[in-house]
């Protein structure tokens, strides 16, 4: 039997991206309990409903070998968001996307810890493109997208039972990694 991998932590100037960890998940609930934060991700859940999606991120990481990684700012050790690979059954591709706390919007993050785990699934899933799945009203996620150098590639739906529009932001492997930076 294959060796398991060890988790792995990916750390960027400012953030640490690890694992999601039952400590996390109070502040994973308030994330979505706050109607801005959560307007573009389903909306506001209920707690209960909340942990089942955190347990969730934490399967597909047993299952997968993949899935959003917590999002700890390094200045204060405060768990922010997060982000990272997603595909489950039927999604419209391989995507990276994010989700912060709205103290910490406007700082760069999303940009920062997206490109970290675009380098991390190119390099160690073997990806060969990346996209975003983003509502078509979310200008804020737009704008990470374009700095990160992907393309509007189309209109799209979420499978159910979210079941709903989204433009695919994308790039290829091959993009990625002849792009300035």
């Amino acid at each position: 039997m294959p060796t398991p991998e060890p988790a792995p932590v990916l750390e960027t100037d400012r953030l640490i991206l690890r694992l999601p960890r039952a400590e996390d998940f109070d502040s994973w609930a308030e994330l979505m309990a706050d109607p801005e934060a959560a307007r573009f991700i389903g909306g506001v859940q209920l707690r209960t409903v909340v942990w089942r999606g955190f347990l969730t991120m934490a399967g597909a990481w047993t299952i997968q070998g993949f899935a959003n990684f917590s999002v700890i700012e390094k200045a204060t050790g405060r768990w922010i968001g997060r982000l990272g690979p997603w595909q489950p059954e039927g999604w419209p591709g391989t995507e990276i996307g994010w989700t912060l706390c709205r103290a910490a919007w406007g700082k760069g993050y999303a940009t920062e810890g997206a490109a970290a785990t675009i380098d991390w699934a190119f390099d160690h899933l073997g990806w060969t493109e990346v996209i975003h799945c983003i509502a078509p009203e979310n200008e804020p996620s737009k704008s990470v997208a374009r700095r990160l150098g992907s393309r509007f590639r189309g209109l799209n739906r979420l499978p159910a039972p979210i079941d709903t529009k989204i433009e695919i932001w994308g790039q290829s492997r091959e993009d990625w990694r002849g792009r300035a930076r």
